[in-house]
């Protein structure tokens, strides 16, 4: 299976890439496949899993009906969502992706069940009707990472395959390493060979640097926004105040800068990204929305406070981490719902310390070493969404996984690349952990601090 970092790396817009990118992908798709000679008049949306349990605040049902309308995650305008929305609720017909119009009820239309389908928790049934007649139906499931098959692919084990083949095919780090050491290559230069197989040089490097700008966007546009963030929890955006708190410090606070000056840029690009992210603007899923400001609050860590830094550095940072998610997301998985936070979080953080360790001039090695010390230590973080919104605990623990991704970049760099535990091991780990963790835990909102925050 072949998968490009730019795969890992999608425009976007938030809250979840499990619940929000990806349905909306998927909802696109089947509403552009319908056949336009057959009158559609009724249009339902079954939630399943933890698209069901924790799909309203996620936003799932607005992404659906968006993405039947033929809108897709990376060109839509946030800003227009809602009031399209309320003209539907108020009685405007639901322009379908391939032209037709149909009545549309969101109430009566989109239908929750938490009953997880056996193939992967997050998944929906769309179905469109003539009359009584089933026109056209399908299932879908939202891999994480806005990655999504079909319910023929699934029964194929097709799981997004991608047949390319790819100059330095690799489906371990121990395959990886060895490619790196026979062909004298670090991990940016291989990741750079195998991308040629979709795109030119040129191209790669063009668009990476065009994820980087919408990943650096993010964190502007978080470090400008203020008020609370929507869904209920009256959760306040901390990004702005601290950010100002950085630039003009208070006369009467003693503020030195040191390494804890650092630390507080690394938390507030990671707060701004995330609170962002929250309230359902723009973002890049890295790997996925939920973990989306890890990998950009590292790199923006290292182009502020390293002089020499460049474009090729954002570069080679991005294609080193590409190839760690790339690990995750083979192996074990990168979505909540399937193996808890430890999935996405944790991958970022060993993506992120992969990627400054390569810019830093570590070894392939020392790079892997970065990125087992980062996800060892995420090892059964839970998906535990107070309220079923990507607030709490989510966007403080991009925070705190920025700064331990750059604590592993750092030991890593210390040692020479021997260590004990392989990142293979660790991975190997996740995906059992995941395994064995209860449902309640992977993004169901039905334990954990999404249970304990709210009792009286």
């Amino acid at each position: 299976m072949a998968i490009s970092v730019f795969d890992l790396f999608r425009i976007g817009i938030g809250p979840s890439s499990s619940h929000t990118v990806g349905p909306m992908r998927a909802a696109r798709d089947f509403a552009l496949a319908l056949d336009k000679e057959t009158a559609i008049t009724r249009l339902v949306v079954t939630l399943h899993g933890s698209l069901a349990a924790t799909g309203i605040g996620h936003c799932t049902d607005k992404a659906v009906i968006m993405g039947l309308m033929g809108e897709a995650p990376d060109s839509i305008d946030p800003d227009s969502i809602d009031a399209r929305l309320t003209s539907l609720d108020e009685g405007a017909p639901l322009v379908l992706a391939n032209g037709q119009q149909i009545s549309f009820s969101r109430r009566d239309d989109v239908l929750w069940d938490e009953t997880c389908l056996a193939f992967h928790p997050n998944a929906m049934i769309l179905s469109a009707y003539h009359g009584e007649e089933v026109v056209a139906t399908n299932t879908f499931y939202s891999l994480g990472g806005g990655f999504y098959v079909d319910q023929a692919k699934a029964e194929q084990g097709e799981v997004g395959e991608d047949a390319t083949e790819l100059a330095f095919p690799f489906n371990t780090a121990a395959e990886l390493l060895a490619l790196c050491q026979q062909h004298q290559l670090r991990i940016s230069q291989l990741m750079l060979e195998n991308e040629k197989a979709w795109r030119t040089e040129a191209a790669i490097r063009e668009e990476l640097l065009t994820i980087w700008h919408a990943m650096s966007d993010s964190i502007d546009n978080g470090l400008r926004a203020t008020g609370h963030l929507p869904g209920g929890l009256n959760v306040r955006r901390r990004a702005q105040m601290l950010h100002q708190a950085l630039l003009h410090p208070p006369t009467n606070q003693r503020m030195i800068v040191t390494s804890f000056t650092v630390m507080d840029w690394v938390n507030v690009f990671a707060l701004a990204v995330n609170e962002e992210n929250a309230a359902g603007r723009r973002m890049v899923t890295a790997p996925t929305n939920g973990a989306a400001g890890i990998v950009p609050a590292v790199l923006a860590y290292y182009l502020k406070f390293e002089p020499d830094a460049c474009d090729a550095d954002v570069v080679d940072f991005l294609l080193t981490a590409g190839a760690v998610g790339i690990l995750c997301k083979k192996n074990a998985s990168i979505s909540g719902a399937e193996v808890g936070c430890q999935g996405e979080v944790g991958s970022a953080c060993a993506m992120a310390a992969a990627g400054l360790a390569e810019v830093l001039g570590g070894t392939p090695g020392q790079v892997e070493n970065a990125a087992e010390i980062g996800l060892e230590h995420n090892l059964g973080l839970t998906c535990d969404p107070v309220g079923g919104l990507v607030q709490v605990p989510c966007i403080e623990r991009n925070a705190i996984a920025s700064v331990k991704a750059i604590n592993a970049a750092r030991m890593a760099m210390h040692g020479d690349g021997e260590h004990f535990i392989s990142l293979d091991k660790v991975i190997r780990t996740m995906r059992d952990t995941g395994r064995d963790m209860q449902d309640k835990y992977k993004e169901t909102s039905k334990g954990g601090l999404a249970v304990n925050a709210i009792e009286c």
